[in-house]
């Protein structure tokens, strides 16, 4: 049996907007810096201040239960299946993310 994980992609970079976090059942949903230093960026400064840097799903840990994407504001999460052709590198940063050991 296949099993799908959650990919989070372009549009969430330099977003960072962690709705996600709390949508997912989990917690397979982590970021560059705590969640917390994320949250005290007013999220109309997060651009600039986070410039390059995106939430992460991991792989591993995600059941797929697809929460996550309805809370996205920015519409970057897609099933692992369905993640537009120009954005399937997002399939594996996501996963190098966590193997990285972050």
């Amino acid at each position: 049996m296949t099993r799908y994980f959650a990919v989070i992609t372009e549009p969430c970079v330099g977003v960072c907007d962690t709705a996600c976090v709390d949508a997912c059942p989990v917690d397979c949903i982590h970021g560059p810096a705590s969640l917390a230093e994320i949250r005290a960026i007013p999220p109309e400064e997060r651009p600039a201040k986070l410039p390059g840097l995106q939430m992460f799903v991991d792989p591993t840990e995600c059941i797929g239960c697809w929460a996550c994407v309805p809370a996205c504001p920015v519409n970057a999460i897609f099933e692992e299946s369905e993640v537009p052709e120009q954005w399937k590198h997002y399939i594996a940063a996501n996963a190098e993310f966590f193997q990285r050991g972050n």
